[in-house]
């Protein structure tokens, strides 16, 4: 965060210098500038026609969830043709090798190219200002079997910032992330150190959790910001797209869950198109940045998430009941602590998952002993992490940083009720052994080994363990 801090000091270096020229200049047109970014700052933005100078931004909040870092306007490397417009890119690149739990834990070797992401930024004036996110994952689309492949191509983020006053600031409808934590709004791949993002985020925060959402934000006092959001609803309807009924319902002869105690929240993220939310539920998120000025190095967050109802239309349990009304409350506060003049650096977090009545759930009610979820849910991780810096090696600084984490998971806690029978295997509560190696040539750049070692209570085993290596960029 500070090196993207330190590009928008810089961008609003030139701007400045900018302005002191164009007042020498009088009616001359402007030079070519860093266009705007929606990193951490307000996008600035110059006139269209040439006519003054452009003028800097009105001071406003930093975005909540940055988008395109930027030293310059395309990709970090020369100024756009267009005022105003911007372009950034992040990625991620994985190959190595996993047991597969679905071959009876056999290892295997395997490559993903995993996200392309492409950043646009606009604005629209130095006030207004327009951001998006594109996706492409797991190699992309196509439909030729000689192509072999079957990603998807998405729009994660798209809304437009209406820049107002340091203390309040409102983000239009559009497609956003929930505030819930840190990775889930900075999930680039130079933010985290292993080549998967960290265990919390892959259920009990369904990261990458983007939903139809609008929010305000701003700064609350030096080191603290604050975001509020009201969104559509997680649902409890896990299968595909096209099993929703045309009158936006769960469909007859069963449906898969959104919420197990296998996976928790990872399939329960409300749809982005096509008016097909299976819910009229508005949930509400709030979060506290802090970064206090008398703890240098030091920065957290506390933030939460509540749906009156997650229930869909027209759900059922496979005994023929119909199912209620049933609430859900997510908590996280976690922390980040680079402790100065020293290379270390400590992380932790924790989630917790709160259900209103799990009696009206699916996974409590679809036949399936082994899935079942109680009252709630949650999880921890603590993490460890030294900087080295290596010198100068091909015109950069490198750095390489190695790290531990260990998380602990455990989906399957008391209070369960539903028609099922209540079974679980144990496979709900997992704990998470991660050591790696993540070396930056660039801040922009980071290569990646994780060896993971994953354990549940499944007299099974897990058989999740792996041995990663990874390719991250965000320029």
């Amino acid at each position: 965060m500070r090196a993207m801090e330190q590009r928008i000091e810089m961008l609003e270096g030139k701007l400045k210098q900018q302005q002191k020229q164009g007042s020498a200049a009088a009616a001359a047109p402007p030079q070519s500038t860093a266009p705007a970014q929606a990193a951490t700052a307000p996008a600035p933005a110059r006139a269209a026609r040439a006519q003054a100078t452009a003028a800097l931004p009105q001071k406003g909040a930093p975005s909540p969830t940055p988008i395109a870092p930027a030293n310059n306007g395309l990709l970090g490397l020369t100024d756009s043709p267009v005022p105003g417009l911007a372009l950034g890119a992040y990625g991620e690149i994985k190959f190595g090798a996993f047991k597969n739990p679905d071959a009876g834990g056999k290892w295997q070797n395997g490559f993903d190219v995993h996200r392309l992401v492409l950043l646009p930024t606009y604005a629209i004036t130095s006030n207004i200002i327009f951001n998006a996110e594109i996706e492409f994952e797991h190699g992309g689309i196509a439909f030729d079997a000689d192509d072999k492949r079957h990603g998807t191509a998405e729009i994660e983020q798209v809304w437009i910032d209406f820049k107002i006053h340091d203390k309040f600031n409102w983000r239009s409808p559009g497609v956003d992330l929930v505030p819930i934590g840190y990775i889930n709004q900075r999930h680039e791949p130079t933010q985290f150190y292993s080549v998967n993002r960290p265990e919390l985020y892959n259920g009990l925060i369904p990261s990458t959790f983007m939903v139809p959402a609008t929010s305000i934000y701003g700064t609350l006092a030096d080191g603290l910001r604050y975001q509020i959001q009201a969104s559509s609803s997680v649902e409890d309807f896990g299968d595909d797209f096209d099993k929703r009924t045309d009158a936006n319902t769960v469909p007859l002869g069963g449906y898969a869950p959104g919420i197990t105690g296998l996976s928790a929240l990872h399939d329960s993220r409300p749809v982005i198109g096509d008016f097909r939310q299976l819910n009229n539920t508005i949930a509400y998120a709030g979060k506290l940045d802090f970064a206090p000025p008398f703890v240098p190095g030091f920065a957290g967050s506390v933030s939460g998430y509540f749906s009156p109802n997650i229930t869909p239309r027209g759900a059922y349990a496979d005994a023929g009941n119909l199912l209620g009304r049933n609430s859900l409350a997510l908590f996280d506060a976690e922390f980040r602590y680079r402790i100065p003049t020293t290379g270390l650096e400590l992380r932790g977090e924790y989630v917790r998952a709160s259900l209103g009545n799990p009696a009206n759930l699916r996974a409590n009610n679809d036949s399936d002993p082994t899935n079942n979820v109680g009252k709630s849910m949650f999880g921890w991780s603590g993490e460890v992490a030294y900087h080295y810096q290596l010198g100068t090696i091909l015109g950069s600084e490198w750095e390489a940083v190695p790290f531990y984490r260990y998380t602990y998971q455990n989906l399957q806690t008391n209070g369960f009720a539903g028609t099922d029978a209540n079974e679980p295997t144990g496979a709900g509560r997992m704990q998470f052994y991660t050591a790696g190696l993540a070396v930056f040539p660039s801040p922009k750049l980071v290569l990646k080994a994780t060896y993971q070692k994953v354990k549940n209570k499944d007299p099974g085993g897990a058989n999740a363990d792996s041995v990663l290596g990874g390719v991250g960029f965000f320029f």
